[in-house]
């Protein structure tokens, strides 16, 4: 109790030295900045985008504007794919070890991003930072000796026989410190199970041996962990297992939708606080219960831009355009829109992670995460892409004979979870609506392992409803949206899907 006492002290000026605000920021990132290039300057990305010139320039962040382009997944991938193939000094000093799997793209069903050393470092001290920070709150000083449940990706990662691969929860589950092992759940045997349900009926086994203060995972597998947990116990709520348990950190998809149905499993309040965890790296965090947004990790070897999310700098299919206007932190302003791009120790460059973040409160670097640069859909992690959904809808399409034209598609609540509502346009009559949601569901189940993985959770359902084609017209020319330079929205917001529903009730169309 005294060494957790002493760290307690020690950790409340450590973090407030790190609570930068946007002045202080802009200076630590330009010293941040110097750093990554230094470093990195005699690797084969360094010596083709000439980082020793940049570092010589007067004007740094100006000149490494100018010589580094803004990338993305399919720009890196022949550098990365090198690293992947254990070459060393590509992108970053030295061979990588890890790959964290993300989202498909055209390269393949999965992206590898790499996760170095250094990326493990400074993964481990936002980590860190953000549990002295919880334990400044107005919680038990016992709260650093009691049990952590951490709800990830298995540790059990494939081997290629030079590097391995897995969910980045996975690797760094799999290389926490030896000090936070000792009171770290679920075991590491557990942790490395593949299978979802058996990982939760193991943790729900082992959970009445826990007194758990702290759970950090995803919302939704969370939820059902805890239901499963009350259930196979008989209990009235996780707080008659877990009396202690405080703390919920939560990331990958908004709370809102979850945040009734887990209070209703609590018999006391807990505090929430969200977490910005990327593939790239660890962005941003929530360092009190009741803060605007979350705030950006400095001082960590991650080097942040941002560029305006607006018609100027984007089309209306999120795709960048030539020359758009990137600033660095010193110049956001409060209440707009940007796309991030992150250049760190892990050997990203410029690199724009398809997030749109807001500045909810500029003074003290604090953003929330406001959606894709691109149309995604991703309620509870499913990650659905418009590429999986359009070549899903083609390949059905050409099993049934069909001639599917437009189509659109909006998550909604259902049985307290989630299901997805497509429609579907076509010029064919007498579809069978059943046999199109059967066989659209398990061709993007093939196609999305992490829509595969939702299908047996918290989505659990897909509706299916067909029309004829030519009703998307005439809901585009309601909006004053026809002509070939205008598409239909595949993904709906909330505001465009009660215009669409509503146009629907109108001409007894909507099905839903």
């Amino acid at each position: 109790m005294k060494f957790i006492g002493q760290l307690i002290k020690s950790g409340k000026k450590f973090s407030t030295a790190l609570l930068l605000n946007k002045v202080k920021a802009g200076s630590s990132q330009n010293r941040t900045l110097r750093k990554l290039l230094t470093k990195a300057a005699h690797t084969e990305f360094g010596k083709y985008y000439q980082f020793e010139q940049i570092l010589d320039s007067k004007d740094i962040y100006k000149v490494f504007c100018q010589k580094v382009p803004i990338s993305n997944y399919s720009s890196m991938y022949p550098w990365w794919q090198r690293q992947y193939n254990n070459e060393g000094n590509i992108t970053w000093p030295g061979k990588v070890e890890y790959f964290a799997l993300s989202s498909g793209t055209s390269e393949g069903a999965s992206k590898y991003i790499p996760v170095t050393k250094e990326m493990l470092k400074s993964i481990k001290k936002a980590s860190f930072r953000q549990i002295l920070n919880i334990a400044l709150t107005d919680l038990p000083k016992d709260y650093l000796t009691k049990h952590y449940l951490m709800i990830g990706g298995s540790t059990d990662l494939h081997f290629n026989g030079n590097v391995y691969s897995g969910d980045l929860s996975g690797i760094t589950t799999q290389n926490v410190p030896p000090w936070f092992e000792r009171f770290s759940k679920p075991s590491m045997e557990i942790r490395s199970t593949r299978n979802w349900q058996e990982k939760i009926d193991k943790i729900t086994s082992d959970a009445k041996n826990w007194d758990v203060v702290m759970v950090a995972g995803v919302p939704a597998w969370i939820q059902l962990l805890f239901e499963n947990i009350i259930k196979t116990y008989n209990l009235n709520n996780i707080h008659d297992i877990w009396p202690n348990f405080s703390v919920f950190i939560h990331g990958g998809v908004s709370l809102a939708p979850y945040r009734r149905g887990l209070d209703k499993l609590m018999g006391q309040p807990i505090m929430y606080f969200e977490t910005y965890l990327a593939s790239e790296g660890f962005v941003a965090f929530q360092h009190k219960p009741h803060s605007k947004g979350m705030r950006l990790v400095f001082r960590n070897e991650m080097f942040y831009e941002f560029i305006p999310f607006d018609k100027n700098n984007f089309n209306e299919s999120g795709e960048l355009h030539e020359n758009p206007n990137v600033i660095p932190i010193s110049e956001v302003e409060e209440g707009k829109e940007y796309a991030i791009l992150l250049s760190t120790c892990a050997g990203a460059w410029r690199y724009m992670i398809g997030d749109v973040v807001k500045f909810v409160d500029v003074d003290n670097c604090e953003i929330k995460i406001t959606g894709r640069t691109k149309h995604f859909l991703s309620m509870c992690g499913e990650h659905l892409s418009v590429d999986n959904m359009t070549q899903a809808l083609h390949i059905v399409a050409d099993n049934l004979k069909l001639n599917f034209i437009e189509f659109t598609v909006k998550g909604v609540p259902y049985e307290n979870f989630f299901a997805h509502q497509w429609y579907i346009g076509t010029t064919d009559v007498n579809v069978d609506e059943e046999t199109v949601k059967n066989m659209l569901d398990e061709t993007l189940k093939q196609l999305n392992d992490d829509y595969a993985t939702e299908r047996l959770h918290a989505l659990k359902t897909i509706m299916v409803k067909v029309i004829p084609n030519d009703v998307f017209l005439q809901w585009m020319d309601s909006q004053g949206k026809t002509g070939s330079q205008n598409k239909f929205p595949r993904v709906l917001t909330d505001e465009k899907y009660k215009s669409w529903v509503s146009f629907l009730n109108e001409i007894k169309m909507a099905g839903v």
